[in-house]
């Protein structure tokens, strides 16, 4: 099984909710502004999905400081489409903690959703400062993952928010029972991701937003060997294309139990599926 566990639906329905003017910069020097603002349904993205081998998708919400980029009901025209193929990870207000935390139940108890992502450089607050944390205790108790992005930041904000070292570190520390997934490989602090994850069994990492061809030599050591369960595969799409990351896979030599971890192994434990896939169909 293939999962591909950072996704977000194409802008589309509102464009003008895009993060920040960056993102659209973002976009344009990878080659995939076209897809970002592409009207791309649920329809389209299995076939695009079946053609490349892809089995399911999570895909994520987005909360930026003043409004919703792409809502949870945004994601759940997907998840409702196709609950076998995709699964939703809930966004929220970090600005207000108690919506957020009434909002991440809503999503989770009403609409299925299996996580939640923050990404902290649309906030500018780290994942160890206190409006966090009512939202960790709610993971906990719903029995979810909390996604986050670690490393530096593409769009013009500032990148301290992504080191793993403190703010992770602490974060693992405070809530040993939360599972937590740090995307997009945690670069140019990747060393420092590795140790984390090493260092908490509740830790892991995905390699979102980075092709096989760029996963640091390090990086790909940790997966094949004493990091063997703990790295998931992502892409970040529509970003990039689940072909062409697929395509590059065997540059990695990863043995073929390193392989069925990465691409889906991990996932399908961490995330509880298909029996979190399941939750959304009763």
């Amino acid at each position: 099984m293939i999962i591909d566990v950072w996704a977000q639906p194409t802008f589309v329905s509102a464009p003008n909710r895009l993060p920040m003017p960056e993102v659209r910069r973002l976009a344009e020097k990878s080659g995939s502004a076209d897809r970002i603002e592409a009207r791309i349904g649920p329809d389209e993205l299995v076939a695009e999905m079946d053609a490349a081998g892809v089995d399911v998708l999570l895909l994520s919400a987005w909360h930026r400081p003043g409004g919703w980029v792409v809502s949870n009901d945004d994601v759940a025209q997907f998840t409702t489409a196709y609950p076998d193929r995709f699964a939703g990870l809930a966004s929220v207000n970090l600005a207000d903690p108690v919506a957020a935390v009434r909002e991440l139940h809503r999503a989770v108890g009403e609409l299925g959703f299996i996580g939640l992502r923050v990404v902290p450089w649309l906030w500018e607050l780290p994942p160890d400062d206190r409006l966090y944390y009512p939202l960790y205790v709610a993971c906990v108790e719903l029995g979810i993952p909390f996604c986050t992005q670690v490393g530096h930041t593409g769009p013009l904000k500032p990148s301290d928010t992504g080191r793993p070292v403190p703010y992770l570190d602490r974060v693992a520390l405070d809530f040993p029972e939360l599972a937590i997934v740090g995307g997009h490989i945690g670069h140019p602090w990747t060393n420092e991701m590795i140790g984390v994850v090493w260092k908490h069994d509740n830790v892991f990492l995905d390699t979102s937003a980075y092709l096989p061809r760029y996963y640091p030599a390090e990086l790909v050591h940790f997966m094949n060997t004493y990091g063997r369960g703990k790295v998931m595969f992502g892409t970040n799409w529509p970003q990039l294309r689940h072909d062409r990351a697929l395509a590059q896979l065997d540059q990695l030599g990863l043995s073929d139990e390193a392989r069925a971890d990465f691409l889906g192994g991990v996932a399908a434990r961490v995330f509880q599926l298909p029996a979190g896939r399941a939750a959304a169909t009763n």
